[in-house]
């Protein structure tokens, strides 16, 4: 059962607005989740499963209607067949952080990680082409021979 439960949109890659209802968490899964999210996900020092294991806690809390039912997105597959993409997943674990804690921008506060999350929010299609443009050089198949390789 959601608590508090709010509608919101979020943009996917495409532009395309989608619709979601966020929920407050139960206080010792907010902690939980809290506790674990902004290490877990900072760059090179983060754990990348312990982030996943708080994301998809955190998801269980966010729904989507169907047919006049809530579907909670308990599950990494109702995930993937409910959100549309990586971008609008971050989109809405940022928004489901703000509608939870207050030193996330909630109540309008404008402290400095409503700054950062906001900056990274504006910047993520960028973010996400260049790393995929990094993973495809990198996986180049026709890259030269290493000078260290003696012929055999």
């Amino acid at each position: 059962m959601l608590i508090k439960p709010k509608d919101i949109e979020i943009k996917d890659v495409d532009g395309e607005m989608h619709t979601f209802v966020i929920s407050r968490l139960p206080a010792t899964l907010g902690r939980e989740i809290l506790a674990k999210y902004p290490l877990s996900n900072a760059p090179k020092i983060g754990d990348y499963e312990i982030g996943k294991e708080a994301m998809l806690k955190m998801m269980a809390n966010v729904a989507v209607v169907r047919d006049g039912a809530e579907i909670c997105l308990k599950t990494q597959t109702l995930i993937d067949n409910h959100v549309p993409d990586g971008e609008a997943l971050i989109r809405l674990e940022l928004e489901m952080l703000r509608y939870n804690t207050s030193f996330f921008g909630n109540a309008g506060s404008k402290g400095f990680l409503p700054y950062l999350l906001g900056k990274i929010s504006d910047s993520l299609p960028s973010i996400i082409k260049t790393l995929m443009d990094s993973l495809q050089s990198s996986s180049q198949k026709n890259s030269p021979a290493s000078q260290n390789s003696k012929p055999q």
